[in-house]
């Protein structure tokens, strides 16, 4: 990589066009909300689905990068890649979808809603379990990359599964609301 190409200017030019996104779809959405009010339920429900699927990629990807990171040598080119790929992983897809997810999520609760129904409830308990799930991947971010993880790559397997099982629990509350 040339001298103005270095990870971390690739790195603030992502970040720089995942912000842009984002304030495009802030945007769009105060239009939409301004002369199509009557839509606009559906278009934050669609926001929303779109930033959970977001979100949940990512949540499903850091963990398995941690696998391969957690057998690298540190200091190794290996793990020099790995860190790149965390921290934009994070910053750029993962923190933005959950913030999006969060937002529109809170909007579709009250207004569709009024924040009443036991599945509503538990799919926010749940959702606040996924966010600590988040915070703990955002720290180990942090770990990685300062060459302080301790944990094997088995424990990232296991980390791995748990926002799958929080999602497919979200899923089945949100779509048969069983009580």
């Amino acid at each position: 990589m040339s001298a103005t190409n270095t990870p971390e200017t690739s790195g603030a030019k992502a970040m720089q066009r995942a912000a842009a996104a984002i304030g495009i779809l802030l945007v769009l959405t105060a239009l939409l909300f301004y002369f199509a009010p009557e839509n606009l339920y559906l278009w934050i429900k669609a926001i929303h689905v779109i930033a959970v699927i977001s979100w949940m990629a990512g949540m499903l990807y850091l963990p398995r990068l941690f696998v391969y990171h957690a057998d690298a040598q540190p200091g190794s080119v290996q793990s020099e890649t790995f860190k790149v790929m965390e921290r934009r992983l994070l910053r750029g897809i993962i923190n933005p979808a959950m913030i999006l997810t969060w937002v529109f999520g809170l909007w579709l609760a009250w207004k569709g809603f009024g924040f009443h129904g036991g599945w509503l409830h538990a799919k926010i308990a749940l959702v606040v379990l996924m966010s600590g799930v988040h915070g703990y991947l955002s720290a180990s971010v942090r770990r990685f990359a300062e060459d302080r993880n301790a944990k094997p790559a088995r424990h990232w397997r296991i980390v791995n599964e748990i926002p799958t099982v929080l999602m497919i629990v979200i899923v089945i509350l949100v779509v048969v609301k069983p009580f």
